[in-house]
Order: structure tokens, then C-alpha cells, then sequence
């Protein structure tokens, strides 16, 4: 096991107060579906939009006072999440982005006072340039996912759901880098060994799974997907994140474009809620019958930073295409 303690999570909870707190957790209109009770932590409603501002806060917060800056790398919620730490520090931050990054979530670094880089064609170029920023301008990085305090402050959100629940069956975490996945579930499973919990993420491109599949960290090919904040590499040198997600998940799960395209339409149509793609994919799964509820079970609604076009083409059943995939378009039907 990762020498990773309980202690870290409650420390980032009194950190975090008062900048990045306790959200909802509230019943899906999809429970008589489903069969069983389903709940939504709705993280959209954090300042920044996202849960990545726990980690960030708490990663900020945590650093020695003579810091010359901050530097990340991130597909968009990340660096959202740090550029709002960064400010309420009074600290320069760089965000380092490849052009698959959304330019809602680019736009929405720089809103925040964030300079944000544009770097490449994947995360690991990006990440280089995070590197460079470290080595030759003094930055401080604050990874996505593989940072003790980044992952303390994802894991205060399984803190909060059994609290809420003690009598949770099952919580299906959005999967990418691992921060989330591996802060709830350490978090969830140390305070009740008997709760699954399920890590999920698109079938294409999904660093996470093929590399606890290989038994190691691998690289692989990123490509363009309705749930982008899912997408990029966990690290060749992955210290935490990937020992915590093998440690500590039940499962993992593969969800299509096509089933994540349903699940945008299934959590609007049903529950009015405006969200990402990587939001979606345990509603997806369920939809799907790639995991059976055996009682309550809560999925984290992560973010709301999207192309509102792209999702108001998706509500009129419009084809959607992703780089050289199309996504055949379908009216919502129940």
C-alpha cells in the first residue's frame, strides 16, 4: 500500500474553508430508472466551476511564503482551479495547455488572471513546458493529480459524501490523471472498506486505465472526446496517484462517445443540469449496463467549463464530430 494517510485529507478540509467548501449531494431524477436511490455531488457549484479547486487551494495554500510563482499543467478545470488559488495568494501563475484544450476553458484561465500557455498537441508537451517554466523561471508546479496536497483536497470530497451517507453501496468517480479517483476512493474505502467504489473514463484514449492495466505507467495516444478533462497522461514517473487507483478502486470502466453523448442529453433532459462530458460518465455507465447498482450510489458532477455550443448541439440531437470521429446525432427520448 502507498504510505498515504486519513490525517492529510482532514487537514486539507480545514485548509480548503471558506475558498473551496462543502457542495450538494442531491437525488437524480434517474432513481426510479436506475433502481435504486442515485445521487449527484454537484461540484459545478464551486467558484471555479469544478472540484479541481480543492487540490488547488489546498496545494497553493501549502507552499512556503518566499514562492516566486505557480506553474501547471492541465486540460482546462485544473488550471482554472489554480489561476483562482494563485490570485487569492497574490501569486503569478502559468498554465500550460495543448491545443486540444477547449477554448471556453483557455478563456477561462486567462479570465482569472492566469496567463495561459498553449503548448503542443498533448499534455505531455504541455507538461514540458510546465517543466521548463520550473527549471528556468523559478515557478513552483502544482500537478494535476499527482501531488499529496492535490490529491488531500480531491479526497475531502469522499470525505463529505459519507458523512452525508454513511450508508453509501457504491460511488462512481470520473477517471483521467487520478487525483480525484485516488483522493475519494483512499478517503471513501479507509473510512469503510465495505463501499465500491468505480472509476470510469472514455474507451479512447484513457492514460489511467492502460496503465493499471499494464501494471505500470504508460504513455498513450490523446485524442479529442466529449469528455476532455478526462483526457491526458498520468506521468511515466507517477509516484501517487497511480499506486492509490490500483490500491484503492474496485473496478474501472470504459464508457463510448456515443453512450457519454446520451448521458449529456439523460442529465439534462432529466435533472436541468448543464455539465461536462467527463461529468456524465457514470450516468453513462449505468445507462449502458456496465455496472449494477446494488444500492445508494453517488457519482461527482466534476464541471460545468464547456462549449455551450457544443452542448446545444448535442440537446438537438445534432451529429457531433471530434476530430476524425462523428458522432452520430439522436433526439432525447427517455
Amino acid at each position: 500500500m502507498t504510505d498515504f494517510a486519513l490525517d492529510r485529507v482532514f487537514a486539507a478540509r480545514a485548509r480548503i474553508a471558506g475558498i473551496a467548501d462543502r457542495t450538494p449531494l442531491v437525488p437524480s431524477s434517474l432513481n426510479a430508472r436506475f433502481g435504486q436511490e442515485f445521487l449527484l455531488k454537484l461540484e459545478i457549484v464551486q467558484p471555479v466551476g469544478a472540484f479541481k479547486l480543492r487540490g488547488a487551494v489546498n496545494a497553493i495554500f501549502g507552499l512556503d511564503a518566499d514562492v516566486a510563482g505557480v506553474t501547471c499543467c492541465s486540460t482546462g478545470n485544473h488550471g482554472r482551479g489554480v489561476a483562482y488559488a494563485a490570485r487569492a495568494r497574490g501569486l503569478r501563475a502559468v498554465v500550460c495547455m495543448s491545443h486540444l484544450a477547449p477554448q471556453a476553458k483557455v478563456a477561462g484561465v486567462r479570465a482569472l488572471g492566469a496567463e495561459a500557455r498553449i503548448v503542443g498537441h498533448s499534455q505531455d508537451e504541455a507538461q514540458t513546458e510546465a517543466e521548463r517554466l520550473v527549471r528556468e523561471e523559478g515557478l513552483t508546479e502544482i500537478s494535476p493529480f499527482d501531488d499529496p496536497l492535490v490529491i488531500a483536497g480531491q479526497g475531502t470530497i469522499g470525505l463529505e459524501l459519507l458523512e452525508a451517507r454513511p450508508d453509501l453501496d457504491t460511488i462512481l468517480v470520473p477517471l483521467s490523471g487520478g487525483g480525484l479517483a485516488a483522493g475519494v476512493a483512499f478517503a471513501a474505502k479507509t473510512i469503510n472498506p465495505r463501499v465500491r467504489v468505480i472509476g470510469i473514463t472514455m474507451d479512447r484514449g484513457a492514460a489511467m486505465y492502460a496503465s493499471l492495466q499494464a501494471g505500470h505507467p504508460v504513455e498513450v495516444t490523446e485524442v479529442a472526446s466529449l469528455a476532455d478533462s478526462l483526457g491526458g497522461g498520468i506521468g511515466l514517473q507517477n509516484r501517487l496517484s497511480f499506486p492509490l487507483c490500483r490500491d484503492y478502486l474496485d473496478d474501472v470502466v470504459l464508457v463510448t462517445e456515443d453512450e457519454i453523448y446520451h448521458a449529456l442529453q439523460t442529465i439534462y433532459y432529466e435533472d436541468r443540469i448543464v455539465c461536462e462530458g467527463a461529468c456524465v460518465v457514470g450516468i453513462a455507465a449505468v445507462q449502458a449496463g456496465k455496472v449494477a447498482l446494488r444500492g445508494p450510489t453517488a457519482t461527482i458532477i466534476t464541471g460545468r467549463n464547456l462549449d455551450m455550443r457544443l452542448h446545444a448541439a448535442i440537446m438537438a440531437g445534432q451529429d457531433v464530430t471530434l476530430g476524425e470521429l462523428t458522432i452520430k446525432g439522436t433526439r432525447y427520448e427517455p
